[in-house]
């Protein structure tokens, strides 16, 4: 499996999101791309976007609002110059997804159909039915592969980046392309690109019940980890209050958008219980549209409460022709499990959802590891702070790989001039592992022992409980790692493990309960200590966490 040749590349983008295929389109147009998606393109977070994306295109809303919005849901931590650049580029988003061929939802006289989530003060989310990230990668896929100069490679895994530090090349550290497994072929190739933008997604299964798709393993936080690049904010993840609880529903996300329309939340006796929980301000009239930090707490301790093993959502004071007309995924997909949201409240459970942290960028989404750029959730932007706002996710992909994809294209003639030679992927004496149960096995546990000791609600006991088994779990693996072939389980395995370590590590380090980050050891807010970003980078002794003032 020692790799065979090289391929050559203007930009190398690694994951086929929102984030990824917008900034290959932007770029096509300058040079070759490719994009390496580890399974079929249209597996993605994106393809699985139920709410919709946020943005000013109201005479009833106002920047300053969704600003506002945003700001409070982060708790102190977003950085307002980004949200103000994002927000304010919202209708220039929508605009170029339009010509792209995206469709929202209207009403009949053209105007956008707006809906209303959680934290949003105004109805600002445009949709397209309850399946918005599915027509979204729809239309930029359709783009995508009808571009020439665009090669989209499916089942290929990215392993590691090519660094000019990795191949001893004198200078600041710069990205040259990664190593790719083509896992049909059982290949590992070296792509060579003289820009790489990492658009792999997110980390939620790191944890044992989540919203996101299988891939979703922290591939491009690790490896830009492993590459010396920064990451920030790894504590704050983002559970989402309701997803479908059957067991056979693997996870079923059930729209924000729904609370949004007004259902509410019961327990097993049928009562509603937000009410009883403490606000912040700016809450609003409905106590299901606090933030989802809020509502997922609230959910967790009534669950813990009672006993029960979920919760239900309530939508039946609602039309059912209406119910099934604004949410068609979400009906057919409770009905195939015995469930008509019509008639009968629906059982849910939150479940691990978005990472906050990520790879730190600036405002041309270009991480601290030069030509390496990163946009959508693997990147930490500044927008998100400690609690991301609903919906602004597709947004900041958008924003943030048009402004990767415009410095992107300036550096083209520089990354010429500096050609660095790149050594080939050598497996060393490596062999085909048979004991293949030890990756399931860690897999497992890693994810167990993160939603019981770094999940809703942590402790310090919790946390340390948690760095000594992810300690052990990282050395095990990593003696596997370099004892036997790469598969693409093994990789997720090793980059999970690690981003299993950031979590807890980030999560040590604050000492304090804020947004997504809630501890029963330090429950109030401090922002005289803690109102800053928790930075992390490896050294050559592993971890070396720092703080960083806003």
């Amino acid at each position: 499996m020692q790799g065979e040749g090289a391929f050559d590349f203007d930009f190398l983008v690694l994951g086929s999101g929102i984030a990824g295929l917008f900034y290959a389109l932007q770029v096509a147009d300058h040079g070759r791309v490719a994009i390496v998606t580890k399974k079929q393109a249209v597996q993605s977070a994106t393809n699985f976007a139920q709410g919709g994306i946020a943005a000013v295109v109201s005479k009833q809303d106002s920047l300053e609002a969704h600003l506002q919005d945003t700001l409070t849901a982060g708790a102190g931590l977003c950085h307002e110059p980004v949200a103000r650049f994002v927000i304010e580029n919202g209708s220039k988003a929508i605009d170029a997804l339009l010509k792209l061929g995206v469709e929202f939802d209207r009403h009949e006289g053209g105007d956008f159909a707006l809906g209303r989530e959680g934290g949003h003060s105004r109805q600002r989310v445009l949709h397209y039915r309850d399946a918005t990230g599915r027509e979204i990668e729809r239309a930029l896929l359709r783009q995508a592969r009808a571009h020439p100069n665009l090669q989209l490679l499916e089942n290929h895994c990215a392993v590691e980046l090519l660094t000019s530090k990795r191949a001893g090349a004198p200078g600041p550290n710069r990205a040259l392309g990664a190593y790719v497994l083509d896992a049909e072929r059982a290949q590992v190739q070296r792509f060579r690109a003289r820009v790489t933008c990492l658009a792999t997604g997110g980390a939620g299964k790191v944890y044992l019940y989540t919203t996101n798709p299988d891939i979703a393993s922290g591939d491009g936080m690790a490896m830009a980890y492993r590459a010396g690049a920064t990451l920030a904010n790894m504590e704050f993840f983002q559970f989402h209050p309701t997803c479908l609880y059957h067991p056979a529903a693997k996870s079923f996300l059930i729209s924000e958008a729904v609370r949004g329309e007004g259902a509410r939340l019961r327990n097993a006796a049928g009562e509603t219980f937000m009410n009883n929980q403490p606000l912040p301000a700016g809450s609003g009239p409905l106590p299901e549209l606090a933030t989802r930090d809020v509502v997922a707490r609230a959910i967790d301790s009534e669950l813990k409460r009672s006993g029960e093993s979920s919760v239900f959502l309530d939508i039946t004071e609602r039309e059912p022709e209406w119910l099934r007309k604004r949410f068609p995924t979400i009906h057919q997909r409770c009905l195939e499990f015995g469930i008509d949201i019509t008639r009968e409240p629906i059982p849910v459970v939150p479940a691990a959802h978005y990472c906050c942290g990520g790879v730190v960028t600036d405002m041309n989404g270009e991480s601290s590891v030069r030509n390496l750029f990163a946009a959508g959730e693997v990147a930490c932007t500044g927008l998100h702070g400690a609690n991301r706002l609903a919906s602004n996710s597709l947004l900041e992909g958008v924003v943030f790989a048009a402004a990767a994809a415009r410095e992107s294209i300036t550096r083209l003639a520089e990354a010429r001039a500096q050609p660095v030679a790149t050594p080939p992927w050598r497996e060393g004496s490596a062999t085909e592992s048979s004991e293949a149960v030890v990756i399931t096995q860690n897999w497992d546990e890693i994810r167990r022992f993160m939603w019981n000791y770094v999940g809703i609600v942590r402790s310090d006991k919790r946390l340390q409980r948690a760095g000594r088994r992810i300690d052990l779990l990282h050395e095990e693996i990593q003696e596997y790692y370099w004892n036997f072939r790469v598969t693409p389980p093994l990789i997720e395995l090793r980059n999970l493990a690690l981003v299993a370590r950031l979590v807890i590590e980030c999560a040590r380090r604050r000492r304090e309960s804020r947004g997504l980050h809630y501890t029963l050891d330090h429950p109030e807010r401090d922002d005289a200590h803690f109102r800053r970003d928790t930075l992390i980078q490896q050294d050559t002794d592993g971890l070396r966490p720092q703080m960083r003032s806003k």
